[in-house]
């Protein structure tokens, strides 16, 4: 009850929920004690500081559009959870100076929506804009289908607001372009998925939006022919916004919004940015290479996701990423681990930066089936370490991947990690469960 009423005082009863149940797009949930909505940094800082004080574990909770469990309450003990929904300030904007400094809690839409206006760009975007905050991008360290040529969006970050243990509110970075001073404490922050502090704001960089944006799509009868076009596309002189694939059986369930015809089992979508590009890349792809409409070719992209998973009523979908040359062997090998288990499997992702979507799709009503693509799961974890890969290459470890690390890191490196969070973390109370490399 102390808790309880220290909590209100600092960011009003009406602002905190009693016995909450969180969940994120991992299909993971559990309970937290709190979950208070602080309105100011200032607020954030004075929660961990209490939360710290009395040893109870803190979760930083955004919009809970992730897939790997991180913003999801971790073991049996109470927790308090910080939403970051009312930090949505866009506390400046200079679009003649290609800058804002931005909340936390602001959603990555509203970024994009005022990039547009002013003739801006700001790559970044993991999907379901309206609802991802920044806070929660910055998190996992995000990216999208344009990480290929913008890159993920610690590239888009000159500094960071945080609040670290034991409720000390930080600033490392700023407006500067450029800063050499001390050591990349930003970058650190930024993919620590809560575990070393919470970011409550940030300073973006933005670039001029693009004459133009044309995607093609070309389609392929199999995996090698459709890999052998990607790397035609990497060696033609032209870097393209994009480079992504979809292989399989997503293609029939989620239809594209252009004739397929039943033999294609690969599409691959290049962005162009100039009609020079355009006319590069179609030669490259081949004579199946078409211009489509943006907006619509997007939507279905965007889509294709959900398409998948209303199939049997769900699917495990994970984010590995391998090295270039290895992503034909990766994409069958998601089919030969589907076969082995017994479980449909597909692909599709951004094939620019050897980041595989490997999805296997089950009913969870099915406790076999949900043992199956466990199973599944820990051999395609095994596939990617195989390939000189790793087990994240967007979404982050969560709580799905806990302990993963394990197999993917020497015992040094993993010794590296862990004090670094003993550093920032003596008591072990910020995100606890997450991140864990073993």
């Amino acid at each position: 009850m102390e808790l309880i009423g220290a909590v209100e005082r600092i960011v009003g009863a009406e602002h905190v929920q009693r016995e909450v149940q969180l969940s994120d797009q991992s299909g993971l949930s559990g309970a937290a004690s709190l979950l208070a909505h602080p309105e100011s940094a200032e607020q954030v800082r004075e929660l961990v500081a209490l939360a710290y004080a009395q040893d109870v574990p803190i979760l930083p909770v955004g919009g809970r559009t992730g897939l790997s469990g991180g913003a999801v309450p971790h073991g049996e003990q109470s927790v308090l959870a910080v939403a970051l929904d009312r930090l949505n300030r866009v506390r400046s904007f200079e679009p003649l100076l290609w800058r804002m400094e931005v909340e936390a809690g602001a959603t990555t839409a509203t970024v994009h929506r005022l990039a547009r206006e002013n003739g801006l760009l700001f790559p970044p975007d993991p999907g379901a804009s309206e609802q991802s905050q920044i806070g929660g991008n910055l998190a996992t360290n995000a990216g999208g289908p344009h990480a290929f040529k913008y890159g993920v969006i610690s590239r888009w970050v000159t500094g960071v607001e945080a609040v670290i243990a034991p409720g000390e509110l930080v600033r490392f970075g700023g407006p500067v372009r450029k800063d050499a001073a001390g050591y990349d404490l930003r970058g650190l922050l930024i993919g620590s998925e809560g575990t070393l502090g919470i970011i409550t704001a940030a300073w973006l960089r933005f670039v001029p939006a693009p004459a133009m944006t044309v995607p093609l799509t070309a389609t392929y009868d199999s995996i090698s022919a459709g890999v052998e076009a990607i790397e035609a596309a990497l060696a033609c002189g032209v870097v393209p916004a994009t480079i992504e694939y979809l292989q399989g059986s997503c293609i029939r369930h989620a239809p594209p919004p252009f004739p397929v015809d039943a033999a294609v089992d690969f599409i691959v979508i290049c962005e162009a940015e100039s009609e020079v590009e355009r006319e590069t890349l179609a030669e490259a792809l081949g004579p199946t290479a078409v211009a489509r409409d943006p907006r619509e070719l997007w939507r279905w992209r965007d889509g294709v996701s959900l398409g998948v998973r209303a199939v049997l009523g769900e699917k495990l979908s994970e984010d590995i990423t391998v090295p270039l040359d290895r992503l034909a062997e990766a994409i069958e090998g998601t089919l030969e681990i589907g076969a082995r288990h017994g479980l449909e499997a597909t692909s599709w992702g951004h094939a620019g930066d050897g980041n595989l979507h490997s999805t296997f799709l089950y009913d969870p009503a099915s406790a076999d089936q949900r043992d199956r693509v466990k199973a599944a799961e820990h051999d395609l974890f095994e596939l990617a370490r195989s390939l000189g890969g790793s087990i994240s290459g967007e979404h982050g470890l969560g709580l799905l991947k806990s302990g993963q690390l394990r197999g993917q890191w020497s015992e040094a490196a993993i010794s590296v990690h862990e004090t670094v969070k003993r550093a920032l973390d003596p008591k072990g109370l910020l995100n606890p469960g997450k991140k864990r490399p073993r």
